[in-house]
């Protein structure tokens, strides 16, 4: 059944319009101004309502406004007496369905009523598709993201299995790049992604092998060239993943520095990633405040001098002082 209701203050409109819809199927509510309209709206669903513009106390226009924002299934026509292009477009934009003038046409009012209610009933379809529709992608997503982020831990494990010394390495540096990137107000999504290419960061040393990771001496000028090649090697075996975020480059270029020194591509400047300068700065204060084969820690001091010395010219200002802030002013330190 189709719940009208009609609003207007002259009780003979109302009754003719009662007696003319109900005869068509329709079940009609009375009311003779906005005050009771809006109690009959706050009791009852009503598909449409027929109202008019000038009434006592609130003006027709402002229910129609009322209507559109609180009963969003509800569409509105307006019956008037009132001939005003200017008041025409006032109820057009306040929401509704039609502007109809009195005297009117019984077959026009019964045509605009179906139209309004036809056009109503597709609108709700339409939202009620597209909130099933977003809701679905949410869902989505959300798996989707639980499965990035399993892929990315497995990755993670599988590295430090092969080097016992650096176990952890990767999900410190990614706590702390997380850290500078919420010091630096970057969004959500951005940190997210940081996160994720932190605890791979390292990915591509399961092609070095595991005697040159585990060395206890120094490390000899070709041994150390194939250490270089991690950030490469990582690269190559994520490129063709389609991450939601830049991963498989912060992993190529987590060694780049700012004056170009860095490697395997020898970027300088702007042209790293700025996940990647991010990541870089993490990387050097975890490598060295943390135990190493061929060293014992130099301690958080010194690589906050490193990092401090450096800031501008090995690595990015601001991830430099964001950084130096974080230890310094908030207390930072490393999860176990």
């Amino acid at each position: 059944m189709t719940n009208i209701l009609v609003v207007d203050d002259e009780e003979q409109i109302r009754r003719m319009l009662n007696r003319t819809l109900s005869g068509i199927e329709y079940t009609c509510t009375l009311a003779s101004d906005g005050a009771e309209a809006r109690k009959c709206l706050e009791k009852e669903f009503f598909n449409l309502v027929l109202c008019d513009v000038n009434m006592p106390g609130e003006f027709g226009i402002d229910l129609a406004r009322h209507i559109a924002s609180k009963y969003e299934n509800t569409a509105v026509i307006i019956l008037t007496a009132v001939d005003d292009p200017q008041i025409a477009d006032a109820a057009i934009e306040a929401g509704a369905y039609g502007y109809i003038i009195k005297p009117f046409n019984l077959n026009e009012l019964t045509i605009n009523i179906r139209n309004a209610l036809h056009r109503r009933k597709l609108e709700t379809a339409n939202r009620i598709y597209q909130q099933d529709l977003e809701q679905m992608v949410e869902e989505r997503t959300s798996r989707l993201q639980k499965s990035f982020e399993g892929i990315i831990q497995a990755m993670a494990r599988t590295v430090e299995s092969r080097d016992p010394y650096t176990s952890g390495h990767q999900q410190r540096v990614a706590d702390l790049a997380v850290a500078i990137a919420i010091e630096m107000d970057l969004p959500k999504d951005q940190i997210e992604g940081i996160h994720m290419g932190g605890l791979i960061h390292d990915l591509g040393k399961i092609s070095v092998p595991a005697e040159i990771l585990s060395k206890p001496g120094r490390l000899t000028e070709m041994e150390f060239a194939i250490i270089k090649t991690h950030p490469r090697m990582g690269y190559e075996i994520i490129a063709n993943i389609e991450f939601p975020w830049p991963i498989a480059q912060m992993v190529l270029q987590h060694h780049e520095r700012i004056d170009g020194s860095g490697y395997p591509q020898g970027l300088s400047g702007e042209d790293i990633l700025l996940e990647a300068r991010i990541l870089s700065v993490a990387d050097v204060v975890e490598a060295m405040a943390s135990h190493r084969p061929y060293r014992s820690a130099l301690g958080i001091d010194a690589a906050l001098k490193e990092i401090s010395d450096n800031a501008g010219k090995l690595y990015d200002q601001k991830k430099a002082d964001a950084t130096l802030r974080l230890f310094r002013e908030k207390r930072f330190t490393f999860g176990q």
